[in-house]
């Protein structure tokens, strides 16, 4: 069994001003993006400016965190929400929804491709790639919190934490997410958009992996409190959303390869 390393949730504390890490981890994976996106702006269209490529960014942002946060109030604990919406605001204690927050990107390329002339699968391309570094942050501030921990186990690499009230070995599940939510999925979809691919295969590329790896890790992370198993005391709601992603992003990769050969104009 490994250690928890104890790590004080707060990264900075100026009396009443808090700074959590899990906070910052969503900089850094905003702002990683940000870098990344800038290296490739003149693949995507030489005519956009950093300008234009940071309101890109916040907006994509702020659906994010909008969009994650009200994903979570509804997919995973409506209730205690209505019963006292001021924990809505209470984000530095973890609560966000992967799956609402692709919704809220989703709607924010909508939105942010009809302005500057790009269609909604041109922007998902070229943003699919630097999404990965956002979901690895965000489950490393998972492990700094203490959270969304794995079920009880005897392997080697197994930890007891804090916030456990059994206090038993358990799979560092956030841990595995990051290692294939984060630098698995970064990988590959990195390293396929190398190469110019026709609208929509890399936002498949990202919706299939994204499924097949979050399907996989549900199976040994516990559930969460509140909604516990849907089904057959094993499906989890993490799974039930995954099941979409992964048949849309199988049609996406047929579709792409069926309707055009790649051009590079299409490359990301």
């Amino acid at each position: 069994m490994l250690p928890y390393p104890q790590i004080d949730p707060v990264a900075l504390a100026i009396g009443p001003l808090k700074i959590h890490w899990y906070g910052l981890m969503y900089l850094v994976g905003i702002g990683g993006a940000w870098l990344l996106a800038s290296r490739r702006l003149n693949r995507f269209d030489p005519t956009w400016t950093k300008e234009k490529l940071s309101d890109m960014v916040f907006w994509m942002s702020m659906g994010v965190i909008l969009g994650g946060r009200l994903g979570y109030v509804l997919f995973y604990d409506l209730s205690a929400y209505l019963a006292n919406p001021l924990l809505i605001f209470e984000v530095w204690k973890g609560g966000m929804s992967f799956h609402g927050g692709f919704i809220g990107v989703m709607l924010a390329a909508l939105w942010f491709g009809k302005k500057n002339n790009k269609s909604f699968f041109q922007l998902m391309d070229f943003v699919a790639p630097m999404v990965p570094i956002g979901l690895g942050a965000g489950r490393i501030g998972n492990f700094i919190n203490a959270e969304l921990w794995g079920k009880a186990t005897d392997v080697p690499w197994a930890m007891v934490f804090p916030t456990d009230p059994a206090q038993l070995a358990r799979h560092p599940s956030q841990l595995y997410q990051f290692a294939l939510e984060g630098v698995a999925l970064f990988l590959i979809l990195w390293l396929f958009s190398r190469k110019p691919r026709p609208t929509m295969a890399v936002s498949g590329m990202f919706a299939l992996f994204y499924g097949i790896f979050r399907f996989i890790v549900e199976f040994v992370r516990v559930p969460d409190a509140q909604l516990g198993y849907l089904a057959w005391n094993w499906l989890t709601m993490g799974q039930v959303l995954c099941v979409p992603m992964i048949l849309g992003g199988l049609f996406l990769i047929w579709l792409a390869y069926h309707r055009a050969p790649a051009t590079p104009a299409a490359a990301v």
